[in-house]
């Protein structure tokens, strides 16, 4: 099997594999995915593939200041390029690709497009999986997905599925304040982090409140910050525990709830990702809807990013579209942020054809729940009008028979095949 990056080899639907300095390619399969740690492996079956060819073990985690040496093929040449580095800091990071906050390790490597998948070796084994860079006025710095997320990610596969990383499904807020450690009862010496919302359909609604406060993950104590020391004098976010586990196993957690201390066994049962108000979407095509020219999507992940490259689009998303990708919690398990997301000019939607990326809050009076409820409303409406409502209060009225009649006429003019395209989220 060959281990590379998810982003990679997603989408794909025919892959070839080379050696380095070799010119004979070999038909490979993605054999196990993982999006959320951005890991993947293929497999190839022409065994001679592989002859001559001595496997690299998995390391440890490397220390702050250990050299390291990034394998690849990044833009610029055909040939294996091979770049040292030093591991400058070892924490958790909104991995690119999937946005989940995972462990990853900055090293002061170059780590360009192409070098993506390549391994990262220390003392002979492998560190990690460079996977992603800072550019746009950064030199130097690159990151790469460490050995203990991958070790996770090859146990998960060893029962011929992959379940995904673990997660308590909720947020947290710091205790930095003493005023807030002291409403909550904590003692001196006593830190933590406060639960601030629980995930509709986690299975830890069941043994969690709001406004718990979390002290310790498996004996170890959580600072103010929500962080854990995982290494004498270095820290992380304490999820680095729950994410070195397997789906199906428990976590033991120390609590302070009504100022009493508990300490109760958590199943994890749900992964990384599972809640996102505004998720990635893997494999698939976008969903849409063209009622009259109006284009009706769900927020995802996907659409922010095509606002730019890897590097800048958050800095280019609308503000507050990017204040749901940052900041929305579900309010119910099937809920979706729905947008319009763009006007096809016609005359049946003269004065709205300026309209772009509106957060779409009601029709008729009826709160939109999730991009299947808005088609609902707005072929099942009986009103003669269609109103709609933004979040900024935005009123757009439309004739619903006119629409309905214009739709055909302008997904043929602007050479569109089908006026809709949906999928079982």
């Amino acid at each position: 099997m060959i281990l590379t990056n998810a982003h990679v080899v997603s989408d794909s639907v025919f892959i070839h594999v080379r050696r380095a300095g070799r010119t004979e390619k070999y038909s490979a399969e993605v054999k196990y995915f993982d999006h959320e740690s951005d890991l993947a492996l293929l497999e190839v079956a022409e065994k001679k593939f592989f002859k001559g060819v001595s496997t690299l073990k998995i390391g440890d985690l490397p220390d702050v200041r250990d050299k390291v040496a990034v394998y690849g093929f990044p833009d610029g040449g055909d040939k294996l390029s091979i770049t040292e580095g030093v591991v400058s800091r070892i924490e958790h990071i909104n991995y690119a690709y999937s946005g989940s906050f995972l462990l990853s390790c900055q090293i002061d490597a170059s780590i360009n497009a192409g070098n993506s998948g390549g391994p990262v070796i220390f003392n002979g084994k492998i560190a990690g999986v460079a996977f992603q860079g800072m550019h746009s006025g950064y030199d130097n710095i690159g990151y790469m997905i460490p050995a203990p997320v991958i070790q996770q990610f090859l146990k998960d596969t060893e029962d011929g599925s992959i379940e995904g990383i673990p997660d308590l499904g909720i947020s947290m807020q710091k205790l930095e304040s003493p005023y807030l450690r002291n409403y909550y009862k904590l003692e001196d010496g006593e830190n933590g982090a406060l639960i601030n919302n629980i995930s509709p359909g986690s299975p830890s609604r069941m043994l969690l409140k709001k406004e718990d406060v979390i002290l310790s993950v498996e004996n170890e104590d959580v600072a103010y910050d929500g962080t854990i020391e995982f290494r004498k004098g270095q820290r992380t976010f304490f999820g680095y525990i729950i994410q070195g586990k397997q789906i199906g196993e428990t976590i033991t957690l120390g609590l302070k709830r009504d100022g009493k201390k508990i300490s109760i066994e958590v199943p994890l049962q749900r992964s990384v990702g599972f809640d996102r108000l505004v998720p990635y979407k893997h494999e698939v095509l976008p969903r849409y809807y063209i009622f009259g020219g109006v284009v009706f999507q769900p927020l995802t992940l996907n659409y922010l990013m095509e606002y730019g490259s890897v590097a800048d689009w958050y800095q280019s998303a609308p503000v507050e579209l990017m204040d749901y990708y940052l900041n929305g919690d579900l309010e119910f398990q099937t809920q979706e942020i729905v947008i319009l997301s763009q006007v096809l000019a016609d005359k049946v939607n003269i004065g709205y054809h300026e309209l772009a990326d509106n957060v779409i809050k009601t029709v008729n009076g009826v709160a939109v729940r999730n991009f299947a409820h808005l088609v609902t409303l707005l072929e099942n409406s009986r009103e003669k009008y269609l109103i709609i409502m933004d979040t900024q209060g935005t009123k757009i009225v439309f004739d619903k028979e006119k629409m309905l009649k214009g739709t055909n006429n302008i997904i043929r003019k602007y050479m569109i095949k089908s006026a809709k395209h949906f999928w079982s989220p």
